[in-house]
């Protein structure tokens, strides 16, 4: 990421990636392309983790909101510029505040919360000649999955910014609008617990198809990896009792 910015290497995007995303890429031509094009999918939620697991790979979990302040802090002494575009009315500004207290070198160089309309394409144009203005190194997105992904996909090319990064909620929880999970929540994965024990209605649909994808994706790896492919292998490489005694006879 550091390379490309002082590059000035426009057009690399970050997927922040949980089970929610993966749902939708499996019905959602565009956010399946998200996740497959971008330079950097992260993960960003314990069911990707677990379903890893049962895949045979190990995967660190990097989610949205951390990611972002990392970027804040590491990008005050390269000068990094950071558009914030997304959240209701006011809270981008709020969260550019609470940063910048945060991290006094830290350059905001814009922020722009859109109205809950489809803007017309005269609106949109408008709305990336703003950014555009602004030389940003880094346009940080929360309009919630799966809008963010969409708007990143169609912008692509548009918005002269090194990275574009949907991070959903962290515009909430740096803000101060929304609570954010307790570090010790946060340190073992339990940030949806504590998000659906507040929004038990909004986020228990969202939470159970999760569910629902991760044990899917956990069973067919488990079967395939832990029990098909050893079958397989021992089914086609038979072993062959007595050949190394023969072959040293000679």
């Amino acid at each position: 990421m550091a390379r490309e910015i002082s590059e000035k290497s426009a057009g690399h995007i970050v997927s922040i990636t949980n089970t929610e995303t993966l749902y939708h890429g499996l019905h959602n031509p565009v956010i399946e392309r998200h996740i497959r094009t971008a330079d950097f999918s992260l993960c960003d939620g314990v069911g990707v983790v677990v379903a890893g697991w049962a895949w045979g790979h190990s995967v660190k979990r990097v989610t949205g909101p951390h990611l972002q302040l990392a970027a804040s802090h590491y990008g005050q002494a390269r000068k990094w510029r950071h558009f914030f575009y997304g959240g209701k009315d006011g809270v981008a500004e709020q969260m550019a505040e609470r940063l910048t207290a945060r991290y006094p070198e830290l350059i905001v160089c814009g922020t722009y919360s859109p109205p809950f309309k489809a803007l017309s394409p005269e609106e949109d144009q408008a709305i990336v000649d703003c950014i555009n203005a602004t030389q940003p190194d880094i346009v940080w997105v929360g309009l919630g999955l799966p809008k963010q992904e969409t708007w990143i996909q169609e912008h692509l090319g548009r918005v002269n910014a090194t990275w574009m990064i949907g991070v959903g909620a962290a515009f909430d929880y740096h803000a101060g609008t929304v609570p954010w999970a307790p570090p010790f929540f946060q340190a073992v994965g339990l940030e949806w617990a504590f998000r659906l024990a507040r929004e038990p209605r909004l986020r228990g649909r969202r939470y159970g198809r999760s569910l629902i994808f991760v044990v899917r994706a956990g069973l067919e790896g488990l079967l395939k990896l832990r029990f098909l492919r050893p079958a397989f292998a021992a089914a086609t490489h038979p072993s062959r009792p007595g050949r190394s005694a023969a072959t040293s006879s000679g």
